[in-house]
């Protein structure tokens, strides 16, 4: 997916969106371009279809996603019966495999994390699956394919991963290099970048 100048998208937003702008330099960077804006008229009030449309655009940047990726998980969260519509989306979002795997700590940022699904370095359940949007489901086991294991990519992963505060959704072992998914992803709208009350209004107007 090419996603662009991340900077000037994230300022657009106005949310971190991507990790590159989750930095004090990017923080401060806008700090300073904060305190040398004049006092001229501020930033036109935008409309409820404006907010919705902001709010989309974040969670669609925050995964990585086409219009047409995000748009589909979207209608597949609206189309389930007797559901929440708004925890259903973001437990779709969530469960993709190359989020898991950046959940997990195998992958550091999400591009990486996509690279390495679809590199063949992921085996789930001990088969390799390449497939960045493939769901994981209760009871999968996330592992390395073997011949992965002595890749620089991979070198001081065990650290890493005993370093990592993972979902409570994932359990992650760090001596065997593994992630298991415990459970199903449940929503904090407190600790996300946007809100998916306004993703799903604009998607049902």
């Amino acid at each position: 997916m090419i996603i662009g100048p991340r900077y000037k998208i994230a300022r657009r937003l106005g949310a971190p969106v991507f990790e590159k702008t989750q930095t004090q330099k990017y923080a401060l960077s806008q700090t300073r371009k904060t305190k040398t804006v004049g006092k001229g008229r501020g930033p036109k009030q935008k409309t409820d279809f404006g907010v919705q449309m902001n709010e989309k655009q974040k969670a669609r940047f925050t995964y990585l996603l086409t219009e047409k990726q995000f748009s589909n998980y979207v209608k597949k969260s609206l189309a389930a019966q007797g559901t929440n519509k708004v925890g259903g989306l973001y437990e779709l979002l969530e469960r993709r495999l190359d989020n898991a795997v950046l959940r997990g700590g195998f992958g550091h940022t999400r591009p990486l994390a996509r690279q390495i699904v679809s590199h063949n370095h992921i085996k789930v359940n001990g088969r390799i699956v390449n497939i960045p949007s493939f769901s994981v489901s209760v009871g999968d086991v996330i592992t390395l394919r073997d011949g992965s294991m002595k890749k620089t990519l991979f070198v001081g992963l065990e650290e890493r991963l005993q370093a990592k505060t993972a979902p409570s959704w994932l359990k992650v072992d760090a001596s065997k290099k593994q992630i298991e998914v415990q459970g199903m992803p449940k929503m904090d709208q407190g600790e996300l970048l946007f809100d998916l009350n306004s993703v799903i209004e604009f998607y049902s107007r």
